[in-house]
């Protein structure tokens, strides 16, 4: 009679465990999306762009599926530059140079007015159009001292 009040002891023991491991799991789930950037679909959207070349239109940075996104306003006009390149600049002053704003095609040339951000760029803080053929900043939109971090 003994052996099987231990059986069901050990059997309890196991449910105790796995329900605390499970409860764990949660809340490390809960603490994860806490610190993640709380982007909503609706997002935030820069001041102006200001510079030598680009100054129309704002872009806006939203949250899709995990993923930053940037988007050029519709008044935004490429700037008159060889060689445009989107570039973002985080609130640690780290810049990343990215795709190319225009892609010259036999119908014409094609604007990519999105981009998603790779993931090892967590913030936001300005957002660049950068010369790479003549090395040299076109304009930039900032998103004030608030930052997505």
């Amino acid at each position: 009679m003994r052996e099987g009040f231990q059986g069901q002891e050990g059997s309890l023991q196991k449910r105790l465990v796995a329900q605390a491991f499970a409860a764990l799991v949660a809340m490390t789930m809960i603490a994860a999306l806490a610190v993640t950037p709380n982007m909503s679909a609706q997002g935030r959207t820069s001041g102006p762009f200001a510079g030598v070349k680009a100054n129309t239109g704002r872009v806006t940075l939203t949250g899709n599926a995990g993923a930053l996104v940037l988007t050029l306003s519709e008044d935004f006009k490429a700037p008159e530059a060889p060689d445009p390149h989107w570039q973002v600049v985080d609130s640690k002053g780290r810049v990343y140079l990215l795709q190319k704003l225009t892609v010259k095609g036999l119908v014409g040339d094609k604007m990519n007015r999105t981009i998603t951000l790779p993931a090892y760029i967590t913030d936001v803080a300005k957002v660049q159009f950068w010369c790479a053929y003549a090395e040299v900043l076109l304009g930039e939109a900032s998103f004030g001292s608030y930052s997505t971090n």
